[in-house]
């Protein structure tokens, strides 16, 4: 049930976001009201759901078929101790009900695939990809862009990471098949080449900051863009991503 207004517990949550002129009472509501898809509960995925739910995202689905390890807790801080062995998107429940016991959280510890998965993402609102592989990121895309869905797209490695917002509802629009082609080198891995574990702190809160823009109605600006960030010299970069006139998405 949506609902209409805020009650004294939540304008005391949430009330340093109802300051600001470009969230106020109104995107608060639509927070809340807001039901978000997060895929993968590693790095990225760990402050994404953390920070999504802080802001009161009011449904989080969960999605990974990973068990927490003790390899993960350098950089994964959605996890402890205590949850090794045990499901990332379970793990990841129980953190956000410490955090935040008002916010509903749906477990996926399978792989989603197909139909299974092109339904569930029409079940949400936004899609936030915090996978590690590119058979996952352009399934996402290419189902978010099937069910007409904002994808916002995020990766990290060693130092740097990038990100950008993929929203087939925007004519101008590019999504992750006008950057990437299927035939694209495989990826190099966390497990192979390692990442600085605030790297994937910052790269995730920027994935969560433009997330709950979307989910409030601004349109971000990052859509047609890639933000490069180099932890190293501690640089940011923007490109243009043009859409690709031959994409299967017929931009």
């Amino acid at each position: 049930m949506a609902i209409s207004e805020l009650n004294d517990e939540q304008m005391l949550r949430y009330s340093r976001q109802i300051f600001m002129p470009q969230l106020d009472y109104e995107g608060q509501l639509k927070l809340l009201n807001s039901k978000a898809l997060i895929i993968g509960l590693g790095g990225l995925g760990s402050p994404v759901a953390l920070y999504l739910a802080a802001a009161g995202v009011g449904t989080l689905t969960l999605v990974d078929f990973d068990n927490v390890e003790a390899s993960n807790l350098q950089r994964q801080i959605i996890h402890n101790e205590s949850r090794i062995g045990l499901n990332k998107a379970e793990s990841a429940a129980k953190a956000i009900a410490e955090l935040n016991p008002e916010i509903q959280t749906h477990v996926i510890s399978q792989r989603l695939e197909d139909e299974e998965l092109l339904n569930t993402i029409q079940a949400h609102d936004i899609v936030i990809d915090c996978s590690d592989n590119f058979a996952t990121r352009f399934a996402l895309n290419d189902a978010c862009w099937q069910a007409k869905k904002p994808l916002i797209s995020g990766a990290v490695i060693r130092m740097e990471g990038q990100l950008s917002v993929y929203d087939p509802r925007e004519e101008d629009s590019p999504c992750y098949r006008c950057l990437y082609k299927d035939d694209s080198e495989l990826e190099a891995t966390c497990a192979t080449n390692g990442v600085l574990a605030p790297v994937v702190g910052i790269m995730g809160s920027l994935q969560a900051t433009e997330a709950i823009k979307v989910l409030v109605g601004t349109r971000s600006p990052l859509i047609g863009k890639l933000l490069l960030v180099d932890a190293q010299s501690m640089q940011f970069r923007t490109l243009t991503i043009p859409q690709d006139s031959n994409c299967t998405h017929n931009h």
